[in-house]
């Protein structure tokens, strides 16, 4: 069983900044991808970032006006935690934010960006963002 714990959300104004962070329990280690993904009120849940096992790949959203060059995913995997380094916060950055593993039985080689290829999950944080 693994247990994911997300922490370190709250209510930040624009510009401001926050770090999230996933810690891992369970049967972990650090042999899968990791994932980042959040869902605003009345929205679906849509994916935001996720780190290779060895920290040394990451892919960000692409949508308009996305994460890419805000936010940073990291890994420690000693700590088992990953976190997620959220700048220059935006009002439609509001929505809870929860952190993924990726199945080891859905890995493709394609980028980790459906929510479909993850196994477990957090039960994730709040991330309010004031104007």
């Amino acid at each position: 069983q693994v247990q994911l714990v997300e922490s370190g959300g709250g209510l930040v104004q624009a510009g401001g900044s926050l770090r999230l962070s996933c810690a891992a329990s369970g049967r972990t280690g650090s042999s899968y991808a990791m994932g980042w993904f959040r869902q605003a009120p009345g929205k679906e849940r849509e994916f935001v970032a996720a780190i290779v096992r060895t920290g040394g790949v990451t892919y960000y959203a692409d949508y308009p006006d996305s994460v890419k060059g805000r936010f940073t995913i990291s890994r420690d995997n000693a700590r088992n935690t990953v976190y997620l380094q959220m700048n220059s916060l935006k009002p439609e950055d509001t929505a809870v934010y929860y952190c993924a593993r990726q199945d080891p039985l859905k890995v493709t080689g394609r980028p980790p960006i459906h929510s479909y290829e993850y196994d477990y999950w957090g039960q994730g944080t709040q991330v309010t963002v004031s104007s």
